[in-house]
């Protein structure tokens, strides 16, 4: 596996990785556990907000990075993330792993990789964050094998 940075030619191909690897949490998970109206309201266009998202998630200028891991000459997975030099900390903003490089230590390569990198820019303490519905729950043991200790949030929908 190599881990590289991220060049514009990628962009495609991450964001249909994006939205491949979060579908099922949409569709699957958020969407029958709220209904119709909050999802409507709080993700109904959760595909159109990844292509915005992973679009921005690569500027250097302003301390955010993206990290590729290409395996068998295809990407297998990614890492956004950034600095905040003044506060050093530093945050993983997404972290997406292809449905069929899963379980291959490929999130954790890149964990590591982008832990390394804050590092360099002067990162002190690094924020992970993800959800405690089942889907999310591999991210969690991974986030947790890495040393990170999480902290409890609950997020509440109600339709009006």
């Amino acid at each position: 596996m190599l881990i590289r940075d991220f060049i514009q030619h990628d962009l495609a191909p991450l964001t249909e990785l994006t939205i491949d690897t979060f579908r099922p949490f949409y569709e699957e998970s958020f969407r029958p556990l709220m209904g119709e109206a909050v999802f409507a309201v709080q993700h109904g266009n959760w595909r159109d907000d990844y292509r915005k998202q992973v679009a921005k998630l690569h500027a250097p200028k302003r301390h955010m990075h993206v990290a590729i891991a290409e395996a068998e000459d295809a990407i297998a997975g990614y890492v956004a993330w950034s600095v905040d030099p003044a506060r050093k900390k530093g945050e993983v903003t997404i972290l997406a792993v292809s449905a069929q490089h899963r379980r291959h230590h490929v999130g954790t390569a890149l964990c590591e990789h982008a832990f390394d990198q804050m590092r360099a820019f002067g990162a002190e303490v690094v924020e992970i964050g993800t959800g405690g519905d089942q889907f999310h729950a591999p991210a969690r043991a991974l986030y947790e094998a890495l040393g990170c200790t999480p902290h409890p949030l609950t997020v509440y929908f109600r339709e009006l």
